[in-house]
């Protein structure tokens, strides 16, 4: 019985988006003149809220024009506005501010996509210790995090001390490939005293009662901190699975006046990794075997906040280069 109803819900869903929901389109039409991205660009306000809906509108119509706009290149952005233009039978010169919306809405739309196939291209580059440039972003990084501390050698175990597993950090990069060291770098540059105050908590001893040479002497396990450079990398792949799933384009929107670039990615993953610090230290978890607990329950806390059309998740931090606005 309960898989008849499934069955028929579906059917009757189906049924509605088949043809009543093009019948109501079509009766709107008629009595409001306007299309239904006319009534998306004069009833939303910029961002996310308009934009989720003209791409919504764009991949579910019947046009063949419509479907493909949301995979042009950018080149071609203001030429296919101009052709549903006239497929809609819209006078660009009594309707001039519609042209402007849709083309600003269809570069966020046709530029996150760009931004998956970046981001992605990176994630599958794998650190080549044989590559000058892949070399000379490591030692930027840890001169960055530690410029008063020279590294003794390219095979040190100093670079636990900024978070690495063991003496050589390119076995860390295997599950995010270049991504990984590519955010963390931006971090360390853009946002370091951040960057650096997260590194000196990871480093802390849990208990304020414990000084941290006698922390270090007991080999505690139980500390406030966690692995620096590690915790990137994880967060790293947490950002990057928001925006393959497509729930940061509620943040992207709102935040990219345009086409959101890798640099708004990485503006992403420097508040990531400041408000899951925080969130770290809320739970207080007793060592760092929780880690994944408290990672998922972030994970599922940003999700949340993106489910809000008007959501930016990062209004005011220093990585920014950009005037944010928590819309």
């Amino acid at each position: 019985m309960k898989h008849f109803l499934r069955v028929l819900a579906q059917f009757c869903v189906f049924l509605y988006c088949k043809f009543l929901w093009r019948t109501f389109k079509f009766v709107v039409r008629k009595v409001t003149g306007r299309c239904e991205l006319q009534r998306i660009c004069y009833n939303n306000k910029p961002g996310a809220r308009r934009t989720l809906k003209i791409e919504s509108s764009l991949k579910f119509s019947k046009s063949e024009l419509l479907q493909s706009a949301v995979n042009v290149h950018p080149d071609l952005v203001e030429k296919t506005i101009d052709s549903i233009m006239a497929l809609k039978k819209i006078n660009p010169d009594t309707n001039p501010q519609l042209g402007i919306s849709l083309q600003a809405s269809l570069l966020q739309i046709v530029g996150y996509r760009n931004l998956v196939v970046e981001v992605e291209k990176l994630r599958r580059e794998p650190y080549d210790c044989e590559n000058l440039e892949h070399e000379e972003m490591l030692l930027k990084l840890w001169k960055t995090l530690r410029p008063e501390s020279p590294l003794s050698g390219r095979i040190s175990k100093q670079w636990c001390e900024i978070g690495f597993q063991g003496n050589d950090p390119k076995t860390d990069f295997r599950g995010m490939g270049l991504l990984g060291l590519y955010n963390l770098l931006y971090f360390a540059e853009h946002d370091k005293a951040t960057a650096l105050q997260v590194l000196h908590d990871s480093l802390q001893p849990k208990h304020s009662n414990i000084s941290k040479i006698e922390w270090e002497k007991k080999k505690f396990d139980k500390a406030i901190g966690y692995s620096f450079a590690i915790v990137g990398i994880n967060i790293t792949d947490l950002a990057y699975s928001l925006l393959v799933s497509g729930a940061l384009k509620t943040h992207l929107y709102n935040v990219a006046p345009e086409m959101p670039s890798l640099v708004h990615f990485q503006q992403t993953f420097c508040y990531l990794m400041q408000e899951f610090h925080r969130f770290w230290i809320e739970e207080d978890p007793c060592d760092i075997m929780e880690f994944n607990r408290v990672r998922n329950r972030f994970h599922k806390k940003v999700l949340k906040q993106l489910k809000n059309p008007d959501m930016a998740l990062c209004p005011h931090f220093a990585a920014s280069d950009l005037h944010l606005v928590n819309l």
